[in-house]
């Protein structure tokens, strides 16, 4: 379960109801379709909101990365009725079975605990992808996130990974700030209790990070990161803002501060690349995606688990059907 499936359960993503909910699966493949290739009933595979086309003009100058004609299944699914369901990103996996395009099935190594694996479908490969290929974090280098939920947390993971000297999270929970150590945070941050970019500057010698990572995408977060980078620092907005909210800056702090100012679609990942490795990674025991799982539960107690999400009590509630 996802913070953004509670966005479409609240009408803030579209208001295309009914919706079919849940897009971090893992599972086995059922049936292909005619012409489908590189699947067979019985693969084990990861399922992906993005899945490139091949022919946008993205694709066609080698960036299939932000596609911007993504694949979904042609044939909606249905309620018992004949009503039309809309897939959560395409994909609705609050369900026995669903019904996705080939390319949004990646096979990964079958020996992958499903509920850990899973999770790479969404929040972990965005924030992970945040650190690694949007923010391109590198060796040696300072890195502060924002918000330790799940992407956040994915993020602190990418920039351990990737080499980081030092990983600084920061969250006004204490509780996600020692679950961030978990993951390879460095160094804690509460901004509720301490101004966090004059923290940051402090634990990086007075010059801020290398790269600043938003995992929460709020304007009062986007400013904080703007100001907790380093001179040509680059901020890396990956958490999800809601539709109406807006940013404003001095111009001259945009010119004279230099960098970068990005925004992260899905980690800027390429499923079929990607997915295999972050599973490599967990079962080498390189990347605790275990660590995300905070409780399993049954389809039925979806509604309580959304209640915890909403207080912050999880990182990730697996539905096991």
């Amino acid at each position: 379960m996802c913070h953004t499936d509670l966005h479409y359960r609240e009408g803030a993503v579209n208001d295309d109801f009914p919706f079919l909910l849940g897009h971090e699966a893992a599972g086995i493949v059922a049936a292909v379709g005619d012409g489908v290739t590189d699947l067979v009933p019985g693969d084990y595979v990861v399922l992906a909101w993005r899945a490139p086309c091949g022919q946008c003009r993205s694709c066609r100058r080698g960036r299939p990365w932000y596609c911007f004609d993504s694949r979904n299944a042609t044939r909606p699914m249905t309620l018992l009725d004949g009503t039309p369901l809309t897939p959560a990103l395409g994909i609705g996996a609050f369900a026995e079975k669903t019904l996705v395009a080939a390319g949004q099935a990646i096979k990964v190594d079958p020996s992958a605990r499903p509920e850990a694996a899973g999770l790479i479908g969404c929040g972990v490969m965005a924030g992970y992808g945040a650190a690694v290929h949007t923010g391109a974090v590198g060796s040696g280098d300072t890195v502060a996130v924002i918000g330790c939920g799940g992407v956040g947390n994915a993020a602190v993971a990418g920039a351990s990974i990737a080499g980081a000297r030092r990983v600084i999270a920061v969250d006004v929970d204490e509780r996600k700030l020692d679950g961030a150590t978990r993951f390879g945070a460095t160094h804690t941050v509460n901004s509720r209790r301490t101004d966090p970019v004059e923290a940051v500057r402090e634990l990086t010698g007075g010059h801020g990070a290398d790269v600043v990572i938003d995992a929460v995408g709020r304007p009062e977060t986007f400013r904080q990161g703007f100001y907790m980078r380093d001179l040509a620092g680059t901020l890396v907005q990956v958490g999800v803002p809601e539709p109406g909210m807006t940013i404003e800056l001095p111009l001259i702090d945009v010119f004279s501060r230099g960098g970068a100012l990005k925004s992260s679609w899905y980690g800027d990942c390429l499923p079929s690349r990607d997915f295999p490795v972050l599973i490599d990674r967990y079962l080498s025991g390189r990347l605790d995606l275990g660590g995300f799982v905070t409780e399993t539960l049954a389809l039925d107690d979806v509604e309580a688990a959304f209640a915890k999400m909403r207080d912050g009590q999880v990182l990730r509630s697996v539905v096991v059907l």
